[in-house]
């Protein structure tokens, strides 16, 4: 099933269940506040809701019962021809990414074809009936819409062993021992607490997987700062510093060599160091978003700039990675002046700055939702990567959960050894302080791109302070960091700031892991997008390129990467190596 929504509008201010408590009775207000409690992602709510909606325009519900029942009609006709044998066309196709259906018996034999239809019938007419809700703000739809699709999907017949006639035919071939494999697989899962997606050793950090050759340099209690050995006799003078999301591990930029960005830079001749955040524990509870800033990245660009002797540095900031730089940045150029900042460009991959339209995720987003996190994190001290990964895996549901549900358990699979899903099940976790300041100052209010409205280390923020050159990198079917809501950072910077944006093919994770490969795989948009232009009018004047936008990135780098010099060497005397790369707080479970 497509779980792909129209770009999201702005939040209407209203609270998550359409009251506003200002006004309402008392009654109503005790009610809403127990709503929170036990609904506070507003699973029951935004679906009841939907449901009076619709009751409360029959007008509407009518038009749009009939052209059910024209589908239903078609149906009819459909299974008619398919009973006594005679060809005829599928009435409701899948959509383009639903490959559950993609087995030849849903459409060769009538029985599963019959079946298929009628769930698809009914799934994709119940999808745009919740889109279409009248009388309800466009948040509201589409958080309905969001969890019915939730719903449809795990009900789909393909979950089922007596629905699934993949299964059923597997169960004949192995005389069973699919059956008995899955039942062995549900209790692994069952053990593991969680419907894996890789087995938890089929790689191991530092040996298979961020294998680039390295020394930690510099450690404090949130960071290691690790810099890779120079492959090359001479490398530009002006160092690249990667600040990575904090709420995954770094290495997801290291993977196997041929995987490797960090790699790849090396071996461009760029000297290249990378953040590796430490997984805090309950005790690190009042960690700030202000400490990450200055202990984290303020550090970190100190640090490098000291040990390569150099005045600025290349930062390169990926997902809330590069919200955190792109904050940074913004700081640096109001506490140091524009010429001092000791920043001479910035890359961001798949970063937000303008949280107004944040895609899917918004339905994990609002005052109860937020409230129900912090009470959450007050307990333990810390957001539980679990916790976080498993709302990730919901917004695509078919693909990172059903479809292991049903190799493993209906089936009867093994696990196939994915590097990139070790990562992504190598959590991490967030300290309440600095998570909840995100989640309001970011998410719920907006106020990184409002004119010195925030204040970060003692300095008020603007975008607007931002004139540094700006290599922006989004992928297309991103349903984290919209493309189309990161193009938006074009509004906040400098006009002058010169701004080259990318739009690559793939997601959040394989549109940045995009290794240059022959034939290649993949394809890029690349320019500078006019003053005030949509992105949609960007995307259309700009040409599509085959092959990976890492090619175009190196050359974009080394033009304002300054002379070549001797490669420099790991480790100084004021900054011994502290342990190989790939780090310690790397290693921490």
């Amino acid at each position: 099933m497509n779980e792909k929504a129209s770009l999201p509008q702005a939040h209407s201010g209203v609270d998550h269940s359409g009251i506003d408590l200002s006004e309402a009775s008392p009654l109503e207000a005790l009610g809403e506040k127990i709503s929170k409690q036990l609904d506070p992602f507003g699973v029951l709510t935004s679906m009841m809701g939907a449901h009076m909606a619709w009751m409360m325009h029959p007008l509407e519900l009518g038009r749009v019962v009939s052209a059910l029942s024209g589908d239903f009609l078609a149906l009819q006709s459909h299974i008619a021809r398919r009973a006594i044998g005679l060809p005829s066309e599928d009435v409701v196709l899948p959509y383009a990414d639903d490959t559950r259906f993609s087995d030849p018996v849903w459409s060769e034999s009538p029985t599963w074809d019959i079946i298929k239809e009628w769930y698809l019938a009914f799934s994709h007419r119940m999808q745009d009936m919740y889109f279409e809700t009248p009388g309800m703000s466009g948040k509201e739809r589409r958080r309905s819409a969001f969890w019915l699709r939730k719903w449809l999907n795990a009900v789909s017949p393909s979950n089922f062993f007596w629905t699934n006639p993949v299964a059923l035919r597997k169960f004949v071939e192995t005389r069973g021992n699919s059956v008995m494999a899955g039942v062995r697989n549900f209790y692994r899962d069952a053990r593991a607490k969680n419907i894996l997606t890789v087995d938890s050793d089929a790689f191991v950090v530092g040996k298979d997987l961020a294998t680039t050759p390295g020394k930690v340099i510099f450690r404090n209690r949130l960071l290691e700062i690790i810099h890779y050995e120079p492959t090359t006799e001479k490398t530009r003078a002006v160092p690249v510093l990667f600040v990575t999301p904090w709420i995954n591990k770094f290495y997801i930029l290291d993977l196997t060599s041929k995987k490797s960005l960090l790699k790849y830079l090396v071996d461009q001749g760029f000297s290249v160091f990378v953040t590796s955040w430490k997984n805090p524990t309950a005790d690190m509870s009042a960690l700030t978003f202000d400490d990450y800033l200055t202990e984290g990245v303020d550090t970190a660009v100190h640090v490098v700039l000291e040990y390569c002797a150099q005045p600025k540095l290349h930062l390169v900031g990926y997902c809330i990675g590069g919200t955190l730089s792109t904050t940074y940045l913004a700081w640096s150029n109001r506490r140091f002046g524009v010429e001092k900042t000791p920043i001479a460009d910035m890359t961001l991959f798949t970063t937000l700055t303008d949280f107004s339209h944040p895609g899917e995720v918004e339905v994990f987003i609002d005052q109860a939702s937020v409230g129900a996190l912090e009470e959450s994190m007050e307990k333990k001290g810390y957001l539980d990567g679990n916790e976080m990964a498993s709302a990730f895996r919901l917004l695509r549901s078919n693909s990172l959960i059903w479809n292991y549900w049903v190799h493993s358990y209906l089936y009867g699979e093994p696990l196939a050894p994915f590097d990139v899903l070790f990562w992504n099940a190598d959590s991490t976790r967030m300290p309440h302080a600095m998570h909840s300041y995100y989640l309001r100052e970011m998410y719920l209010n907006n106020n990184l791109i409002k004119h010195d409205q925030l204040t970060i280390a003692g300095e008020t923020i603007s975008l607007h302070r931002i004139v540094q050159p700006v290599y922006a990198v989004t992928a297309v079917d991103d349903h984290i960091a919209p493309w189309a809501q990161c193009y938006r950072i074009r509004k906040y910077l400098d006009v002058n700031a010169p701004l080259r944006f990318v739009l690559s093919t793939s997601g959040h994770i394989l549109g940045i892991v995009n290794p240059p490969v022959n034939p290649p795989k993949r394809a890029y948009w690349s320019g500078e997008p006019k003053p005030n232009e949509r992105y949609s009018d960007w995307v259309k004047r700009t040409p599509k390129k085959s092959g990976s936008w890492w090619e175009e990135w190196k050359e974009w780098l080394k033009e304002r990467g300054g002379e070549e010099i001797a490669a420099r060497s790991v480790g100084t005397r004021k900054y011994p190596a502290l342990a190989d790369a790939p780090g310690t707080y790397v290693l921490e479970k």
